[in-house]
């Protein structure tokens, strides 16, 4: 019994032991979590007061825009122009977004927050709701005045709509919830509301569209080269098969020639010799007629009529 009162001790020693790591451990998690917590408190205080001033809201709402373009795959100044000024020299939009086609969507971003950090602060129930009632009519009345400016009217070509982006899906989510009527409106008025999902999807989808336009002019350059390239091998066939006709015409020049050598002139040329006028040791050359012609080029889009032997070169 004593040895078994022993052991147990010695366990109950160790557990215990155990236990005050384990709780020292989690005195300190705690006490990180704390101050991270406290950390990110004043970072987002910091934020909030921030994003109150209309310059920081309305760089900051730029600064996601063109991390939006960014992440879609569409480059700087080749695929969108920031800080553009119209015709009139009055309107100016953020991005021009650049379509295949010589086309482009005018993209503005705005960044309604104000009511909306008021909300979300907001210590009563009854007060949060009038805050977010109030970000959704700020919303609409960007929808409205950016309606207003007509883009598509200093801006040639382009489709009649300019996209609103708001920086922030929950902006447009929780004034979407106060006034459904938001998306209708904005039709109505050729705006189309877009968030930093929405736009990356309208975006990759352009950003598509270059490629394929890519695609399809090479394919255009490739056909285009193709077509030069039989073209220019048939030109070379049809020289080969000139020269070939041309030597053809040359060997059957040589077999005359050697006809009329053997029956004209070698027959009178041995007459002298039998008669002792030529010196024996000398001998005419028998010539021989050259029984093979040059081979003709079988393809069809390689031969050329007969009547274009002659032809130079």
């Amino acid at each position: 019994v004593k040895e078994s009162l022993t052991k147990l001790d010695q366990g109950m020693q160790a557990i215990e032991k155990e236990r005050k790591g384990e709780q020292e451990s989690l005195k300190m998690q705690l006490k990180m979590m704390t101050e991270a917590e406290k950390e990110l408190r004043s970072e987002t205080s910091t934020l909030v007061k921030a994003l109150r001033m209309p310059i920081v809201r309305g760089r900051w709402g730029e600064m996601q825009l063109r991390r939006v373009v960014e992440l879609a795959g569409m480059v700087n100044h080749c695929d969108f122009y920031e800080q553009e000024t119209g015709e009139s020299g009055s309107v100016r939009p953020d991005v021009i977004v650049k379509l295949p086609g010589e086309k482009q969507v005018i993209v503005d971003a705005k960044t309604p927050c104000e009511a909306y950090l008021e909300a979300i602060q907001a210590e009563s129930e009854d007060l949060k709701q009038e805050k977010f009632k109030h970000h959704a009519r700020q919303v609409r009345q960007h929808v409205m005045a950016l309606g207003k400016k007509s883009y598509w009217q200093s801006f040639q070509p382009t489709p009649e709509f300019v996209v609103l982006f708001i920086p922030s899906d929950n902006f447009f989510s929780s004034a979407l919830e106060f006034d459904p009527s938001l998306i209708e409106v904005g039709v109505e008025q050729g705006v189309i509301i877009a968030t930093p999902t929405t736009l990356i999807g309208l975006l990759r989808a352009i950003a598509y569209g270059w490629k394929q336009d890519s695609l399809s002019k090479h394919a255009e350059e490739v056909s285009k080269l193709g077509h030069e390239l039989y073209k220019r091998i048939t030109d070379m066939g049809e020289h080969w098969a000139k020269v070939g006709r041309t030597l053809a015409s040359s060997v059957d020049a040589y077999n005359k020639a050697v006809g009329s050598l053997e029956t004209r002139v070698l027959v009178s040329a041995r007459k002298f010799k039998e008669m002792g006028a030529a010196a024996r040791s000398i001998e005419c050359a028998s010539l021989e007629g050259i029984d093979r012609v040059p081979r003709e080029l079988q393809a069809d889009d390689m031969k050329i009529p007969l009547d274009k032997v002659d032809a130079p070169l």
